[in-house]
Formats: C-alpha cells, sequence, structure tokens
C-alpha cells in the first residue's frame, strides 16, 4: 500500500492509503488529482522506516505531505506552508529555515518573528 494525497489548486486537501490501481479505477475521482507521497522521505532524505535513519533510498517528492502542505507541480515536490515571514525556502531538503539558526543548548526555543530571533521558551 502506498499514501496518495488529493491535490486542489496546489494545496493537498486529502490523504489515503491505497494500491495504484485503486487510484487508476477512479474511485476517488480524477485519478491526476492524487499524487503519491513517501512517509519516509523528509528533507529530500529518504529514511529506513524502522531505524528512523537516513538510508540510501530514492527521497520521493522531497517530503512526506500533509493536509494544507503545499504542491509545487513545477518541482514535483511537497512541502509545509511558510511558518513566518522572514524565513526562506531551502530548495534542496524543500524545509523553511529561519534567519537565524536554533540555539544549540538543551533548552526549548520559540521563534520571535518581531525580533527574528529565538526566544527562550518560558
Amino acid at each position: 500500500m502506498s499514501h496518495f494525497v488529493k491535490v486542489e489548486n496546489g494545496i493537498v486537501t486529502e490523504l489515503i492509503v491505497a494500491e495504484q490501481d485503486f487510484i487508476d479505477s477512479g474511485a476517488v475521482g480524477n485519478p491526476v488529482d492524487w499524487i503519491q507521497t513517501s512517509y519516509n522521505t523528509i528533507g529530500n532524505v529518504h529514511y529506513d522506516p524502522i531505524t528512523r535513519q537516513p538510508d540510501g533510498g530514492i527521497a520521493l517528492r522531497g517530503n512526506y505531505a500533509g493536509i494544507g502542505n503545499v504542491y509545487d507541480a513545477e518541482n514535483d515536490v511537497f512541502y509545509r506552508q511558510q511558518p513566518y515571514p522572514s524565513w526562506t525556502l531551502n530548495k534542496t531538503t524543500w524545509l523553511w529555515e529561519p534567519p537565524v539558526p536554533y540555539p544549540s543548548s538543551d533548552q526549548i526555543y520559540d521563534w520571535d518573528e518581531e525580533t527574528k530571533n529565538w526566544v527562550l521558551n518560558s
């Protein structure tokens, strides 16, 4: 079984687990509206489903798609909606990146868009 998402106007609106034959049969509508996504692809890297470590497999469409995610048909990739105006999309990983890297400490930080910096979660 594979994961498929329905894309409407570039946004993922539905997610199902099905066989390709089921999609092709038209049982869920026009087959061209449904695009396969890989549960094991994150940041344009394929991960082993058991170890959750990169396994050298083929990354499918940038990221596993979820409801509300963007489908970029030109690049044939899925990515999340932009979380903050100051963040930029890395077109290698298809993940959003803040202008300042996340602090390398054991504490939890939140993004503050006004200061464009990480602030300690209180």
